[in-house]
C-alpha cells in the first residue's frame, strides 16, 4: 500500500508523538481506508477555516479526557444552593425549584425547535440550518418530549410537598419575601410560544380583541395577561411588590418575545399545516396533553402544595411570599386559560380543570399506548 507523505500530512511534532506509542508506520499500515477518508475530511474541513490538520492533531493530543464533573459542570452547580436561613428543609425547597427551571428550559428548547421547523443537522455534524417544512410527525415527538417534561414535574412535585416539614416551611418562608415562584420567566415564556397570546388575557376581557393580532394589540393585551390579576395584594387590590419587581425586570423581554411568536407559536404552526396533518389524532391528542399538562394540572398541584402549607381553617389563609391570591389565581376553574380552544368542545372548555376532563382525556391518552 502506498502511504501519503507523512510530513504532508502531520506535523513533525505529531509524528514524534506517535512514535512514542510505537512504530508509525506499522500503525499506519493497519489503517483501514475509512480511516483515511477521515483524515482527508478533516484536513478539507481545517482548511476552508484556514487552518492546518497538524495543528489541531497536536491540540487533540496534548488536551486532557473530558469528565463528567467538567462536562455537567457539577461542583458549580452544586454550590447554586445557598438558603436564607439555617433550617434544613429550605435546601429542599431550593433545589426542586431549580430543578423545575431546568424542566422549563428543556420544554422551551422543543417549542423553539417546532417554531423553526426542527434543526437539520447531518449525521456528521454539520448543521445545515432550520428545515424549509414542519414535518407532521416532528411535531408530534416534540410535543410528546413536552408532555413527558411535565409528566415529570407534575409527578415529582410531592417529593417536594411531602418532603418538607410544615412548620420549618412556614419559618423559613418569610426569609424569602417578597419573592414567589409566580415569578418564573421561563413559565410565561412556555405560555407565550404555546398559544396566541388573546388566549393568555383575563377572560373577562378576551372578547375585546378580535381580528388579526398585531405588535401594538400585543402590548395593550400584555397589561391584562391573567397572571397579573392574581398578584394583587388581598386587601387593597393593588399590585404586589412580587409583581412590580417582575415587571420591571421582564415585560420588554416578555413583549418582544410575544410580538415575535405572533406567527410562528405553537397553534400557529399547527395551522401551517396541510388539513390531513391536522386532523391527525395523536397530534391533536399531544396538543390536548400538553394543554392539561401546562394548564390544569402543573397549577392544581401548586394549589395543592398552597392549600397544604397556606391554608389555615382555624383562621384566615395566609398569603403566598408574594402577596398573590393563590385561592383565585391557582385553580385553573378561575382562569379558564385554554391553549388550544377549538381542540376541546364546549362543554369540556365549561367543565376546564375539574375532575370531569381529566377523566375523559386520560381515557383518550390511553387509546395511544
Amino acid at each position: 500500500m502506498r502511504l501519503p507523505c507523512v510530513n504532508s500530512l502531520y506535523s513533525r511534532a505529531f509524528h514524534h508523538k506517535f512514535v512514542s506509542f510505537g512504530n508509525f508506520f506499522q500503525e499506519m499500515e493497519t489503517f483501514q481506508p475509512e480511516i483515511y477518508e477521515q483524515i482527508r475530511k478533516l484536513k478539507d474541513k481545517y482548511a476552508t477555516l484556514g487552518q492546518d490538520l497538524e495543528s489541531y492533531l497536536d491540540g487533540l493530543l496534548m488536551s486532557n479526557t473530558t469528565t463528567y464533573w467538567d462536562y455537567l459542570n457539577v461542583d458549580a452547580l452544586l454550590a447554586l444552593q445557598q438558603p436564607k436561613t439555617d433550617f434544613p428543609d429550605e435546601k429542599i425547597f431550593i433545589m426542586y425549584h431549580q430543578v423545575t427551571e431546568l424542566y422549563f428550559k428543556l420544554v422551551l428548547h422543543e417549542l423553539e425547535q417546532l417554531s423553526f421547523n426542527g434543526r437539520n443537522v447531518l449525521r456528521n455534524g454539520e448543521d445545515k440550518g432550520w428545515n424549509e417544512v414542519l414535518s407532521a410527525d416532528y411535531f408530534v415527538e416534540r410535543m410528546m418530549r413536552c408532555n413527558r417534561y411535565f409528566d415529570a414535574l407534575t409527578h415529582s412535585f410531592g417529593i417536594m410537598v411531602e418532603g418538607m416539614e410544615p412548620e420549618q416551611f412556614k419559618q423559613y418562608r418569610m426569609a424569602l419575601l417578597p419573592a414567589s415562584g409566580f415569578q418564573s420567566a421561563q413559565y410565561r415564556k412556555i405560555e407565550i410560544c404555546a398559544t396566541d397570546f388573546i388566549n393568555l388575557v383575563e377572560k373577562d376581557r378576551r372578547s375585546l380583541y378580535s381580528g388579526t393580532t398585531t405588535g401594538s394589540m400585543i402590548e395593550e393585551m400584555f397589561e391584562y395577561s391573567y397572571w397579573k390579576k392574581g398578584a394583587t395584594e388581598l386587601a387593597t387590590g393593588e399590585k404586589t411588590l412580587t409583581l412590580r419587581m417582575f415587571e420591571k425586570k421582564y415585560t420588554d423581554e416578555l413583549v418582544g418575545l410575544a410580538r415575535r411568536k405572533i406567527n410562528n407559536n405553537i397553534w400557529q404552526k399547527y395551522l401551517e399545516l396541510s388539513e390531513e396533518d391536522q386532523n391527525r389524532k395523536d397530534l391533536q391528542l399531544a396538543l390536548r396533553a400538553f394543554d392539561v399538562n401546562v394548564n390544569v394540572n402543573w397549577p392544581l398541584e401548586h394549589y395543592k402544595s398552597a392549600v397544604r402549607y397556606l391554608h389555615d381553617k382555624n383562621s384566615e389563609d395566609k398569603a403566598s411570599t408574594g402577596g398573590t391570591n393563590w385561592q383565585k389565581y391557582l385553580p385553573p376553574r378561575f382562569q379558564k386559560r385554554v391553549f388550544y380552544p377549538t381542540l376541546w368542545s364546549e362543554e369540556e372548555q365549561a367543565e376546564w380543570g375539574k375532575s370531569w376532563v381529566e377523566n375523559v382525556f386520560s381515557k383518550q391518552q390511553e387509546t395511544l399506548r
